[in-house]
C-alpha cells in the first residue's frame, strides 16, 4: 500500500476487479429535472456496466427535495436494503452526488458489507480504469483524493475499541488519530500531484504555444461521451486512437496534423468526452487537457445521431464549454452515426438544424464536413497577389503549406503567387505584394 491507499477501504476502486460486481441503482425525480429519470438511469447503467458491474435492480423515489439525512426517505432506505438482500448486491450506486454525512449514514442504514457510492465516484472509477498517459493519471488520482478528503470521516470508528481503558495512564491521550494523520497525507498528496500537474501543464502549454506561432488552424473535437470523436480523427487522419463502444473510451487528447485537399495544413485534436452532471473535480482536474479546446479556433461538436437523448447531451456538452470558457469560440456541430439513421430521420436533423451529417463508420458526409472546415479555415485569409525571390524560397514553403495557392508562376525575379493568407501570415509576405493584374 502507498502512504495514501490505506483510507481506500470504500468507494470507488482504482483496478478492475476480476468479479464482477452487482449493484442496484436509485434515483431521485425532482420537480424541473432537465434529463428524464429514466434516461438518466439507462445511463448510469451502461457507467456501471463500463466500470465493471452487472445492475440487477433499479429503484426510484419522487422528492421535491432531497432528505438531508440519507438522501432517499427512511422507507426507501429500508427498500434499497432489501432489494441489495434479495438479489444478491454487493454495491449501491445513487444517480446524484451524495454529502459525505449522507452516504455515511447509508452506509451505516444498510447491511455493513454495502458499498454506497454516488454517480461521481463511478465516473471517477471509470476514468481511473482508462487513463493511460501519466497526466491522465494524475488528473483522475488528483479527482479522486479531492473527492476522497471530505468522507474520511467516520472511516476509523473501528478504533474506538483499540483504546486504552479509564484510570492512571490513560490521560495522556492516543496522540494523533489515524484520521488526522490519513487527512494529512491526502493533503499532502494533492499538493504534491498538484505540482506535477502543474509541470506537466506547462510542457503542454509549451506545445500549444509551438502550434499556435505556427499559425496552422486548430480545430477541436468536443462532444458527449461515446459520441464517435475518436472514430471520426481516425476517419479523417488515420491516426489509429483508440475508438471503442464504451463510455469514457478515450481521455488522453490528442492532435495529429491534416492536410487539407487545398494544401494548407491544419492541426484535428481529439479531447475527453462530456457527461450530464460532469463532477465539477474533474472539470478542473483535467482543465489543462480541456486547454486544448479553448486554444482552438473551430469546435466541432460531435453529436450521436443515432441517441434518443442527443438533445439532452447537446445541452450537456454546452454545458461544459461555457464552464471552461469556450462559448465566443466558433462551432460546427456535427451529427455522427448518420449511417444508424433513416433517410427521413437524416431529412429532419437537415431541416432543424446547421449541421452537418456524417458517418464515421463508413464516410457518409467526411468530403462534405472537409469542404465545410476549410471554408471555415479561410473565412479570415487575406487575398494576396505577391512576388517572392527565388532567395525567399522558405515564404513559398510556407504559401504551400500554410495558405492557399490560386496560382503559381516562375518569372525571371522570382515566384509569383496568388494567395488566401491567414491572419497569422498575412504580414510575412506583406513586403512582397504586387498590383494584382
Amino acid at each position: 500500500m502507498s502512504e495514501y491507499e490505506s483510507v481506500l477501504v470504500k468507494g470507488a476502486r482504482c483496478v478492475a476487479e476480476q468479479k464482477r460486481e452487482k449493484a442496484v441503482l436509485v434515483g431521485v425525480e425532482r420537480p424541473g429535472q432537465q434529463w428524464p429519470l429514466s434516461s438518466s438511469l439507462a445511463e448510469l447503467a451502461r457507467l456501471a456496466d463500463t466500470a465493471g458491474a452487472d445492475t440487477v435492480a433499479v429503484t426510484t423515489q419522487k422528492l421535491d427535495a432531497p432528505n438531508p439525512r440519507t438522501f432517499v426517505g427512511s422507507g426507501k432506505v429500508e427498500e434499497i436494503a432489501s432489494l441489495c438482500r434479495a438479489n444478491g448486491a454487493d454495491l449501491i450506486i445513487f444517480d446524484d452526488e451524495l454529502t459525505p454525512s449522507q452516504q455515511s449514514n447509508l452506509e451505516k442504514s444498510v447491511d455493513r458489507d454495502l458499498k454506497v457510492i454516488d454517480r461521481t465516484a463511478l465516473i471517477l472509477d471509470i476514468f481511473a480504469l482508462h487513463a493511460t498517459s501519466k497526466e491522465g493519471r494524475l488528473q483522475v488520482r488528483l479527482a479522486q483524493n479531492q473527492y476522497l478528503l471530505p468522507r474520511l470521516r467516520g472511516m476509523w470508528a473501528h478504533l474506538a475499541s483499540n483504546r486504552m481503558g479509564g484510570g492512571v495512564g490513560s490521560r495522556f491521550g492516543e496522540g494523533e488519530s489515524q484520521l488526522e494523520v490519513d487527512r494529512r497525507l491526502v493533503r499532502k498528496r494533492i499538493t504534491s500531484i498538484k505540482r506535477e500537474l502543474e509541470h506537466l501543464a506547462a510542457v503542454r502549454a509549451v506545445q500549444r504555444e509551438s502550434r499556435y506561432e505556427s499559425g496552422m488552424f486548430k480545430v477541436s473535437l468536443a462532444g458527449y461521451t461515446n459520441a464517435g470523436k475518436s472514430s471520426l480523427l481516425n476517419r479523417l487522419t488515420n491516426a489509429d486512437v483508440l475508438a471503442y463502444d464504451k463510455l469514457f473510451a478515450t481521455l488522453d487528447s490528442t492532435t495529429r496534423k491534416y492536410e487539407l485537399p487545398e494544401g494548407r495544413e491544419i492541426t484535428l485534436t481529439d479531447t475527453v468526452g462530456f457527461i450530464q452532471k460532469l463532477p465539477t473535480t474533474l472539470v478542473e482536474a483535467f482543465k489543462s487537457t480541456l486547454d486544448e479546446i479553448t486554444g482552438s479556433d473551430l469546435i466541432l461538436h460531435v453529436v450521436d445521431a443515432s441517441s434518443e437523448e442527443f438533445e439532452g447531451q447537446i445541452s450537456a456538452v454546452e454545458e461544459v464549454l461555457d464552464q471552461i470558457g469556450a462559448q465566443s469560440l466558433s462551432r460546427l456541430l456535427v451529427f455522427n452515426k448518420c449511417d444508424l439513421l433513416s433517410e427521413e430521420q437524416r431529412e429532419a436533423l437537415k431541416h432543424r438544424y446547421d449541421a452537418m451529417l456524417v458517418s464515421a463508420a463508413d464516410g457518409f458526409g467526411i468530403d462534405e464536413l472537409i469542404e465545410r472546415i476549410a471554408h471555415i479555415a479561410s473565412a479570415q485569409d487575406s487575398h494576396l497577389e505577391v512576388l517572392i525571390p527565388y532567395n525567399k524560397g522558405n515564404l513559398v514553403s510556407i504559401a504551400h503549406q500554410r495558405c492557399r495557392v490560386l496560382t503559381e508562376d516562375h518569372t525571371e525575379t522570382g515566384t509569383h503567387l496568388t494567395i488566401l493568407a491567414p491572419p497569422a501570415f498575412a504580414n510575412d509576405f506583406a513586403p512582397y505584394v504586387v498590383e494584382r493584374n
